[in-house]
């Protein structure tokens, strides 16, 4: 442009040019002409003033940006591919302000603004390298904002390039890398990104997804474009997920098998799946794993049978392929065949000592005798006693009854040999195979082998280091072995089979053992005691109540004198009264109240019918004062009624009064009126009278108004005017006493 004003100004320019002749560095001056000529002038002349203002002034961001703006605004609408050489001198006036500009970063962003418009990638490309070498990194941000939208435009190779380079400066950007990777459909770089951040435990997405996630989508993509795949080992990748995150097992076998599928080797793909079904610790992961596995036979099958109907329909026939067929459908009619034990096979892997699954595994194999066995061996070299789930003791027993039912009684007993040599949890589990052991033989009708092997079980071990009486059956530090003995349901059955099948001499040993052991209940005393009466031997069955009674303490010994008791009598009746009494007395010492009535009611019994009734009496007095405090009124009342029945009505009169005396207040109520009624009865009108007298202290008027009815009843029928006021008096006086 010609820089004589003379030539382009008209007289109304005149004023500003002669002040920026005599300054021409003043930046207000310039701004003031530059404000005249954007009114009046035209935009070759605002563009002239600017050409003239940024020489003088070359570095005047001001200055520049008014200049930069007002070209590119004058670029609005305009083609960039046709007129391309307009957009090039504006481009050159950003290169020429970049001389002394270049640190100005929203120059630069307007530069490269203008530049993405253009369709000149690579210039546009070397102008953003151009910004971020000229601007400090703390501006960087502001350019890469513009820069990742133009690589997103541009694509290619470009994007790749730019994103990768933007990564350095902020890997966050990791995972937007990522997406737009496969967007480009540049899927092996982009697992090659996924697995570097999947290795990385301090990774952190922006996301929000967790390391679990994107080994998810990892495994898509991988499976997804397994052809695309090439420099990363999908099949390594995928099994150490498998290994660490065990909870979705049966999801990453299926993507490894499906992998396998779209890479089209169908046979390591089967062999994936048999790996999945026969390694997995879950149901869940089996079912997953198993339902894909059977779906990818029966999809392979279909495809099969397809095309040999379409061979079939052409007239032709591949035997290859029939045979193909055949051995297909085997397979997969096998795999259903399976599943029962390949399930049963992923519950004995979660806990291989789960007894109940053995045996389960056992049925499953049916008629099959060989399995059989091979299972329920292998069972008992797997499972550990102490951590059995289950009864391991059933386990043995039915290993030998597998024998016993076909015949094989040696085997049998060789399997019980080796069953009881095993420490199991408790000492009753030992206790149940020795029984099974014996119960084997009983079947078997070898009864002397039978009891001979309950002698064994019950053999006092010998112990080095303390007496066998010391034991203590609960007692878990010491094996079960040792503590056999003292095992009262292994002592049972030894009895019941004495009972059984042997003599009364050799029941009563075990019998006497047991009780020398002291680990007798008391359904073993009753036992033992009636199975000597039921021989005859009375006496000895009195001994064993009484020996039980020495055993155990009161209550147990309460029931046992009841039944001793009631034996003694049926036995003997009245014949050896003396012996009886004592045995009562015996009972009586140190028995509490709360236990004493029946006793003192039994031997009250035995005083009446074969003894003197007033020992009987003496007997019952006795009672009301040592039984509980609840059956004390119960017991007066047996008491009298066996009085008035023994020696009179008359004779209960002591018994009333000693009850009244002693008796609490709710009892002495009940007797008190019951006293009063008797003597009315008996004609005693002025004993009854001060029987209510005494007993009126008890009675509140307000709460008892039957008693204050029932003596306003009988001072009608038997008092008179003083004796009536004399109850009212007394009334009034009560009925104070509880206010």
């Amino acid at each position: 442009m010609d820089s004589n004003p003379s030539n382009n100004n008209s007289e109304y320019d005149l004023p500003y040019e002669e002040e920026l002749k005599r300054n021409p560095y003043n930046l207000h001056s310039w701004l003031k002409y530059i404000d005249y000529k954007k009114s009046s002038g035209t935009f070759e002349e605002l563009c002239h003033v600017y050409e003239r203002s940024v020489q003088e002034l070359p570095g005047s961001y001001k200055l520049w940006k008014q200049y930069l703006d007002l070209r590119c605004n004058k670029l609005k609408g305009v083609n960039a591919a046709r007129e391309q050489d307009k957009y090039n001198q504006v481009l050159a006036l950003y290169e020429r302000s970049f001389m002394l500009l270049h640190k100005m970063p929203r120059i630069w962003l307007d530069y490269l603004s203008l530049l993405t418009t253009m369709p000149v990638i690579t210039r546009t490309r070397r102008a953003f390298d151009e910004a971020l070498r000229a601007l400090p990194v703390t501006q960087h941000s502001r350019i890469w904002e513009l820069y990742l939208k133009f690589a997103k435009a541009a694509g290619g190779e470009t994007a790749v390039a730019i994103y990768k380079r933007y990564i350095k400066l902020e890997p966050t950007f990791i995972e937007k890398y990522i997406e737009e990777l496969i967007r480009l459909e540049r899927y092996d770089e982009a697992a090659v990104q996924l697995v570097k951040i999947v290795d990385d435990n301090k990774f952190k997405s922006i996301r929000g997804k967790s390391n679990y996630q994107l080994w998810q989508d990892l495994c898509e993509l991988v499976v997804e474009h397994c052809d695309d795949i090439t420099s990363i080992n999908v099949e390594a990748i995928i099994r150490s997920g498998i290994k660490r995150f065990t909870d979705q097992v049966g999801i990453l076998y299926c993507r490894l098998a499906m992998y396998w599928i779209r890479m089209g080797q169908l046979e390591r793909a089967r062999d994936i799946f048999e790996e999945g079904i026969t390694t997995v610790l879950t149901v869940r992961d089996f079912t997953a794993i198993f339902d894909a596995y059977a779906e990818f036979e029966e999809e392979m099958i279909t495809t099969k049978m397809e095309m040999i109907k379409e061979r079939e329909a052409e007239g032709e026939r591949d035997e290859e392929e029939d045979v193909d067929l055949d051995i297909r459908l085997m397979r997969y009619e096998h795999l259903m065949d399976r599943r029962p034990f390949l399930v049963n096979d992923v519950l004995l892997r979660q806990n291989p000592n789960n007894v109940i699954e053995w045996q389960q595994r056992v049925l499953l194999w049916g008629d099959n005798k060989d399995k059989v066995v091979e299972t329920y061996t292998q069972a008992i070299q797997t499972i550990h006693p102490k951590k059995a789930h289950g009864k391991l003791q059933d386990l043995w027993a039915k290993f030998a009854r597998f024998y016993e039912d076909n015949g094989d009684i040696e085997s049998a007993r060789a399997i019980f040999e080796k069953a009881v040599k095993v420490n199991y949890k408790t000492v009753n589990d030992l206790a149940d195979v020795w029984c099974e052991y014996a119960e084997m033989e009983t079947r078997q009708g070898d009864f002397d082998r039978a009891i001979d092997t309950m002698a064994r079980a019950t053999q006092t071990p010998k112990l080095l280091n303390m007496n066998s009486k010391h034991v203590n059956f609960h007692d878990e530090s010491l094996p079960v072995h040792h503590r056999l003995f003292k095992s009262l349901r292994l002592w049972s059955f030894y009895i019941d089979l004495e009972e059984s099948v042997g003599t009364v001499e050799s029941t009563k040993a075990v019998y006497d053992k047991v009780l020398d052991l002291r680990i007798a209940n008391p359904q073993t005393i009753v036992n033992y005691a009636t199975f000597l009466e039921e021989n005859q031997y009375f006496e000895e069955s009195f001994k064993v109540y009484e020996r039980g009674i020495d055993l155990f303490g009161y209550p147990i010994a309460f029931e046992l004198w009841n039944i001793y008791l009631e034996r003694f009598l049926k036995r003997y009746g009245g014949t050896k009264l003396e012996r009886a009494r004592d045995l009562f007395e015996q009972a009586l010492d140190q028995c509490p109240p709360k236990y004493a009535k029946p006793i003192y009611l039994m031997y009250g019994r035995l005083e009446e019918e074969h003894g003197l009734a007033r020992h009987a009496m003496r007997i019952y007095d006795r009672a009301t004062k040592a039984v509980a405090d609840e059956d004390r009124r119960e017991m007066y009342e047996y008491y009298i009624a066996k009085a008035t029945e023994c020696f009179g009505v008359t004779a209960s009169r002591e018994i009333y009064e000693s009850a009244i005396e002693s008796l609490p207040d709710k009892d002495v109520r009940v007797m008190a009126l019951r006293y009063a009624k008797l003597e009315e009865k008996l004609g005693e009108i002025e004993r009854a009278r001060a029987i209510y007298g005494f007993a009126a202290q008890l009675f509140d008027p307000r709460k008892q108004a039957d008693f204050w009815k029932t003596w306003h009843d009988f001072e009608v029928h038997h008092g008179n005017e003083d004796t009536f006021k004399e109850m009212l008096r007394i009334k009034r006086s009560v009925q104070a006493t509880f206010t």
